[in-house]
């Protein structure tokens, strides 16, 4: 079943770019092979003819494609028993320490073992929140970062919380591991942040966003903790929230976050590829240090990167609560070696 029809006119900075990377580079919620299949069925026209994948697009043409259908709606998400940390809980919201590995709920490919479904397992008040299959999330971590979340459990709660969110009255500060050395002590990162143009899954900063791409803006504040041979040791304050925020301003810094396998992963090869180095080259000290630098590295479980601070206002009471949550030991012990090794 076929959707609404898009009808979108080639700018001259678009001139010479394939029709599928043209389509995915628009905000249509279209990845470039998604759009190469539409091309494919017939379903994307150039000034009224259909159009292989690879076209290349001359400026004034224009292009129309014709969306899939909205999928039908999901099942709502389901109650199971899973583990929960939780460091606060009233009548009107807990604050829960997630683990890494666990998503925060279900999407697409995934209908289970996340934690709204533990959530409901756990209370059957939980705010409906701003989609049927996120009751409660007031905000959001990727499912490989770990650390401190507010969940809602009233409707009122949802909505002064999320007001402090957007007003950015909400404290959240992270600990993120990167490689390399950042030799400012404190920074502003302050680039907006896109949907990649070839793959919708992964967020990019944008230093000159192209007329028709949706960006939004995002700042994060980075102060440096300390500093090792080859890792820094940083505090990440968000100013906004937006998807992957710190790991795509930290990767388009050159310092991508250890153990991410999605942002800044030829600079972490080429880490590795000189910690290999200095061990196989190395005296005997400098070699174990290495070789077990890399041990504590390849046992992460996720990307070194932990939100530890959450502070914000008792959407009810009106105290201000803060809380706070060590690193997962993975990371606590790889940044402890790191520690005892500095001169």
């Amino acid at each position: 079943m076929t959707g609404r029809t898009v009808s979108l006119k080639v700018e001259p900075f678009a001139a010479g770019q394939r029709v599928d990377t043209f389509l995915a580079g628009r905000d249509l919620g279209l990845s470039r092979s998604q759009a190469e299949g539409l091309a494919k069925s017939g379903q994307v026209l150039v000034d009224g003819r259909p159009v292989p994948p690879g076209r290349r697009l001359a400026a004034g043409e224009r292009v129309e494609v014709t969306l899939p259908s909205a999928p039908a709606p999901e099942t709502p998400p389901a109650p199971e028993r899973l583990p929960l940390d939780i460091l606060f809980e009233d009548d009107h919201l807990l604050v829960v320490n997630k683990p890494r590995g666990l998503a925060c709920h279900p999407g697409a490919g995934r209908a289970s073992g996340t934690l709204v479904n533990a959530l409901l397992a756990h209370t059957t008040a939980l705010a409906a929140g701003s989609a049927p299959f996120r009751p409660g999330l007031v905000h959001r971590l990727d499912r490989d970062t770990s650390g401190l979340l507010v969940v809602a459990k009233t409707d009122q709660a949802y909505d002064d919380l999320s007001r402090q969110v957007r007003r950015r009255e909400v404290e959240r500060r992270y600990l993120a591991l990167v490689w390399g050395n950042i030799r400012e002590d404190q920074l502003l990162i302050d680039i907006p942040i896109g949907r990649h143009l070839h793959d919708r899954k992964r967020m990019a900063a944008v230093v000159q966003p192209l007329p028709g791409r949706t960006v939004r803006s995002a700042q994060t504040h980075i102060t440096v903790v300390s500093r090792f041979a080859s890792m820094t040791l940083v505090e990440a304050k968000l100013v906004t929230g937006r998807t992957h925020q710190i790991r795509v301003h930290l990767a388009h810094q050159g310092h991508p976050v250890v153990g991410d396998r999605t942002y800044g992963l030829r600079r972490a090869q080429r880490e590795k590829a000189g910690l290999e180095q200095k061990a196989a080259l190395g005296a005997q000290a400098s070699r174990l240090h290495q070789l077990k630098t890399l041990s504590l590295v390849r046992a992460l479980q996720g990307q070194a990167l932990h939100a530890y601070r959450l502070r914000f206002r008792h959407p009810v009471g009106g105290q201000e609560l803060t809380f706070s949550a060590p690193a997962p030991p993975d990371m606590a012990q790889l940044m402890s070696y790191l520690a005892a090794r500095k001169p």
